[in-house]
This record gives C-alpha cells, structure tokens and sequence, in this order.
C-alpha cells in the first residue's frame, strides 16, 4: 500500500446548502452545460479551479490565480494541523441506501511496475496534458485519486468506528442526493493506527488514472519529495463501493429484427418493450456475458451468451479481459457481427440518459451492460493488463473542493 501522510487540508469556509453550492463532481464527468450551471450557480465555485472556461493557457493561469486569491480572502481556509479526513457518503441506488466509508490522505505516487498501487485503464495523451498544466498553476488537488484496497478483516471499518462519533467538520447533500459527513483525525496515534495498516496491503486506482499519472510527471520532475499527492481509500468488500454500467450509444447500426440472425448462433434472444425492462433484464442475467440493444420504436433484444460466444474472442486475449462484457461486445459483437465501427460509439454512464437517447430518437440503437464486478476490475489489475473504455463507472463519485490538498508544506 502507498505510504500515507496527514496533511493541511483546505476548505470552504462554509457548510450545509451554503456548501453545496460551492462544490463540483470531478472534472472528467462536467458537461458544457453543466460547468456553466455551476459557474452561474456560485462566484466561488470549485469549478473555476478544476475546468476554467478560459480558453487556452490563460485558464489555467486563472485558475491559479483564483486559488491563491480565495485564500487571502478567507474564501477557503488551510487547517493548522495537518490531519486525515474521514468521509463518509450515504446514498440510495436502485431502491436500496448505502453507506461508503473512505480516508482522504497524501500518499505516495507509485509506478505501476512495484506492485503497489494498480492500474487497470490506459491513459490519454490530452487529459494528461490537461491536468499537468493545471498542476503546475495552482500547485493542488481539488479531487482526490479513488483508491480500493483489500479489508478481508474490515479493519477500515474498526478504525473509523471512534471518528463516526466525533462531531463533523461539514455535512452536505450534493445533486445526487448524496449525503456527505467529513471528520478529521488528527491525533499522533490514530493517525499512525491507519499508516500501520495501510502499509500491509496495496491498492488499486478505481478513477483518477490521469490524476496518478500526472502526479508520477511531477515527481520525475520534482524528485521523489514530489511524488506526494491526494487519494481516497476505501475497502473493496464494502456493500458501499459501487459499479455502474457504462452504456454505449450507437449512430448506427442495423435494425433490431436484422440483428436477431447474426446474434442467434451465440446468444439466447428475448425480446422486451423498452430501455428499463432491457436494463433489468440484463442486471439479472447470470450468464458468461450479457448486454441488450434497444432500438428507438421497437424495444429492446436482450442477449445472453451461449458457450459458442467463446469463439467470438482473439484467441490470444487473455482470460482476465476474456471475462469481460465490455471485451466481449467491442471485440466480437459491434464490429465483427453487427458491423457498427467504432466511430459509431459514444458512452453514457446513467440509464436516463440511454432511455432519453431511444426516447427522442437521437440515437440508432442503444447497447445496455451489466456493471463490471470489483474482482474483475482488479484481476484484469494484477494481470498488468487494461480494462476496454469505459468499462467502469464507480458510484458515487467524489465531490471536487471538499477537501483541497495543496502540494506545498509536504516532506
């Protein structure tokens, strides 16, 4: 596991509605759209920090200018001691409530080769980019890297249980619906409770890829002292660490009934009349591999796979990407038995926005997946391979600007 450090957190001075109004999801989920409610929403919004709409360089020079600024204002606020932040996040998700516990800490950036800290997504030359010239103007960060690791013991669970009881440094229910509660830990021994036990384990990055990379670019140009950055650590057994489904759209695509003979040597075949019965029909499903395609106008086809699907895949795919519904659909469904190219996919990562797709008709079709299993996601991991795009969506997401983390004052 990284090695963890307490640090000088920066915070709104704010708390409640006042704080919600101030706060963002993480950048690479903020449509056009969104990033202008935001800004008209609050002249202190995080957004300013974390997607400047100044175009070019100059935005990012802004941004920098804007932290440093907020904070002689009094806007935000660096704590004097520098502690450990608990969070914990309560939500409901297909009926159910949950609760996800995680730490807000610096750790330790590591490359991927010392077994330590895992990828399982390839990186983007441009969203590197990005966030590296980000990084060198404001010197922070403003969404923390989404770690998961092994509790077998839920020993996580052991040592938050005397911060649950403590009172809160902020409480806030952001867009979703999701109630966020924030404690700190700053006391010499807890804190090195939780070093001790991170220290036994590794961890796998769940979002946040191009955030981790970014901080390996700083640390290479920094020197090992640089490779300090922010991370959220939570237990992968938890019943609060959720997998979404990424949903494809398709610009085009053959019909549903033409599609039915080209999937019917490898797949079980059932039709259904709309997005929301496609979608629970496939969450159900418990075959090898599933997905549904819906057609605006004519409902959905739900397909689950036969054992001849096998022979669908590259013979020398390995078997952690083999076990894959997203694999399965790009390597051996779209293409070479639908022939949709790749320029025909797009992502949405919410049900609503698939049946709002087939609903309008701004579609051809619409691709409906299960969500990926943790153990998949780290198998694919431990083999030093990389998960399809979107293949994942980790839900809830953590709000941008509850805790800063600048890369000052580290050691």
């Amino acid at each position: 596991m990284p090695e963890i450090l307490p640090f000088p957190g920066i915070r709104y001075e704010r708390d409640g509605t006042e704080l919600a109004r101030v706060l963002a999801p993480p950048y690479d989920v903020i449509s056009p759209e969104l990033r202008d409610e935001l800004y008209a929403r609050d002249p202190h919004n995080v957004v300013r920090l974390v997607l400047n709409r100044t175009p070019g360089e100059a935005g990012y020079v802004e941004a920098g200018e804007t932290l440093h600024g907020w904070e002689k204002e009094g806007v935000l606020r660096r704590e004097v001691t520098p502690a450990l932040y608990v969070l914990e996040q309560t939500f409901t998700e297909g009926g159910r409530t949950f609760q996800r516990l995680g730490l807000l800490a610096r750790f330790r950036a590591e490359d991927p080769e010392r077994g330590i800290i895992l990828p399982h997504e390839q990186t983007r030359k441009a969203a590197k980019e990005d966030r590296w010239r980000l990084l060198q103007t404001t010197q922070a960060n403003f969404s923390p890297i989404f770690l998961m690791l092994p509790d077998p013991e839920a020993q996580f669970a052991a040592l938050t249980a005397g911060t649950l009881e403590q009172p809160t440094l902020a409480r806030v229910t952001d867009d979703a619906g999701v109630d966020h509660r924030l404690w700190g830990v700053d006391d010499p021994a807890r804190v090195a409770e939780w070093q001790d036990f991170l220290g036994g384990t590794k961890a796998y990055i769940a979002d946040g890829h191009h955030r981790h990379a970014t901080a390996l670019r700083w640390r290479d140009e920094h020197g090992p002292d640089g490779a300090w950055t922010f991370g959220y650590l939570t237990p992968m057994e938890s019943p609060g660490l959720l997998v979404l489904p990424y949903h494809r759209i398709l610009s085009e695509g053959p019909s549903l009934d033409a599609a039915t003979p080209r999937l019917a040597d490898h797949f079980d075949l059932s039709r259904v009349p709309n997005p929301g019965a496609a979608a629970a029909a496939v969450a159900r499903s418990r075959a090898r591999w599933a997905f549904a395609l819906v057609e605006p106008g004519h409902g959905g086809l739900v397909a689950e796979s036969r054992p001849s699907a096998e022979t669908l895949l590259p013979d020398d795919a390995p078997a952690c990407l083999r076990a894959l519904d997203p694999y399965l659909l790009h390597h051996g469904v779209l293409g070479p038995l639908l022939g949709i190219p790749d320029t025909a996919v797009s992502y949405v990562h919410s049900l609503s926005e698939a049946e709002a797709a087939v609903e309008k008709g701004t579609c051809r079709l619409a691709v409906l997946l299960r969500g990926t299993p943790v153990g998949q996601i780290v198998d694919v991991a431990d083999a030093g391979e990389s998960m399809p795009a979107k293949s994942t969506f980790f839900h809830p997401k953590l709000p941008s600007g509850l805790v800063i983390h600048p890369l000052a004052e580290t050691s």
